[in-house]
């Protein structure tokens, strides 16, 4: 069974950076296109940025690119996102996921999420 756990969450300064890593055990990572999403109280989840099993293609939603940047390591099975100008309303839950997408943003596409992590910009 593919699993993916996320770590790296926490409260941040607006203007400053965080990066967000998934580890991704079961199967090789190298098997997958994996994105980043998120979710705010109240909010749909919304997809982030996409990065695909080998790393050629990445996609990114409007308003984080230039902001925020996909990589993937898959001789350690992991998946980051690096954000950076975090503002306030950039506060939400931030999932990975899994499927055998290429470049895709759409939620219904990936079966396999993490259990998420709290990332709070906040002065």
């Amino acid at each position: 069974q593919l699993q993916l756990v996320e770590s790296g969450g926490g409260l941040v300064q607006p203007g400053g950076s965080l990066t967000l890593s998934c580890r991704i055990s079961g199967f090789p990572a190298a098997d997958y296109g994996v994105a980043w999403f998120r979710q705010a109280p109240g909010q749909e989840r919304t997809g982030l940025a996409c990065i695909s099993s080998g790393g050629a293609s990445t996609l990114y939603a409007d308003s984080v690119k230039g902001r925020f940047t996909i990589a993937r390591d898959n001789a350690k099975n992991m998946v980051y996102l690096l954000m950076d100008s975090l503002q306030p309303e950039d506060t939400a839950v931030y999932y990975c996921a899994a499927g055998y997408v290429v470049a895709t943003l759409n939620p219904g596409d990936f079966r396999d999420w993490g259990q998420g992590a709290q990332v709070t910009v906040s002065s």
